[in-house]
């Protein structure tokens, strides 16, 4: 184990949070050391290339950031089809992963970089932001503390809307499960992280378009006492201030809407949650209850430095690799890829 910070390098600039991650590595530096930037694509430099998080950070290939002495780690933020292919390299050079979502469109793909990491010992942290999200922090600690009674039905939508925008819809309509199989991961990893492995899944995928892509979906999750509704539409007007997590017990509900600040407030607006009890738990009398569940702050830092802490032998990672292949299992069924 090492105070030191953790030498690690960028993969890849194509992915849409390729730029909050670099901002939010900048700013911890005493937990990591930015080594350099590889990306390869013309397009992508051209493009984002110039942006300020990148501001005097060394550019190298990838062979040059692999070569670099002491690296330990690699955030893989690529274009989405070329995130599971840029792990495994990273994986077969023994390095650990920070993996942007959703992880690929080929299970036995992912499956694959799993076995690397198990075999090899590394750690795999698939970049699901909602995992440290306070206000469905306080959700999970609610059902797992037995406050709700027994879940019977859970209801997530996670939209936006994009329809002003026909590039991204283009670039959504490469990938066979569209909007689901790119926004639905978040949702997926709530939803077994609190019931596990569904019975079934069964997607529901409509276009309101003839663009091709399927830009309004619903997967609804069987569990033996409950069901699980997942929703996702990049139609929805001011989709992205609607999302929301409703979760249904025998004994309570809790109720997180919006799921993030509006209008990206992270640092300032606190996240409310409504919890609402049958009977008195700890901390909270019977009744409805408007919990304040504090800001989020940097959208990414607490994930990043709990990669850092797993990195220094600190602490298990918490979502090991059976729960990562859970998420990828469930999502690609969600989205219309193979059953569950």
């Amino acid at each position: 184990m090492t105070n030191k910070p953790i030498k690690i390098g960028q993969i890849g600039i194509g992915h849409n949070h390729a730029q909050g991650k670099m901002d939010s590595f900048r700013q911890l530096p005493e937990h990591f050391e930015i080594v350099g930037v590889a990306e390869s694509d013309p397009v992508w430099l051209k493009k984002r290339g110039g942006w300020k998080c990148y501001e005097g950070v060394r550019w190298m290939t990838e062979e040059e950031l692999f070569r670099t002495p002491g690296l330990e780690a690699v955030a893989v933020e690529t274009d989405g089809f070329d995130l599971v292919p840029t792990a495994l390299r990273c994986a077969e050079r023994g390095l650990h992963i920070h993996l942007d979502k959703p992880g690929g469109e080929s299970l036995p793909a992912f499956d694959e970089l799993l076995r690397i990491c198990e075999r090899k010992r590394l750690t795999l942290q698939l970049a699901y932001a909602y995992r440290y999200n306070p206000a469905i922090r306080f959700a999970v600690k609610a059902v797992r503390s037995g406050w709700l009674g027994e879940v019977f039905e859970i209801h997530a939508v996670m939209s936006r809307y994009d329809g002003h925008n026909a590039d991204y819809r283009r670039w959504l309509a490469q990938f066979k499960g569209g909007a689901m199989y790119i926004f639905a991961g978040y949702l997926v990893d709530v939803v077994v992280t609190m019931l596990g492995r569904p019975d079934r899944v069964t997607p529901f995928l409509k276009r309101t378009r003839d663009d091709g892509l399927i830009d309004n979906g619903l997967a609804v999750l069987e569990y033996p006492r409950a069901t699980a509704t997942i929703r996702v539409s990049v139609e929805e007007i001011d989709g992205a201030n609607h999302r929301r997590l409703i979760v249904c017990g025998t004994r309570g509900t809790v109720e997180i809407c919006p799921l993030e600040p509006p209008n990206g407030k992270w640092h300032t607006q606190p996240l409310v949650a409504r919890l609402t009890l049958r009977d008195a738990v700890p901390g909270y009398a019977a009744g409805t209850h408007q919990v304040d569940c504090g800001p989020m702050g940097d959208r990414y830092a607490a994930q990043l430095k709990e990669f850092a802490a797993i990195l220094r032998g600190e602490l298990s990672n918490p979502f090991d690799y059976s729960h990562e292949r859970l998420v990828q299992e469930t999502l690609l069924a969600a989205a219309g890829y193979a059953p569950c």
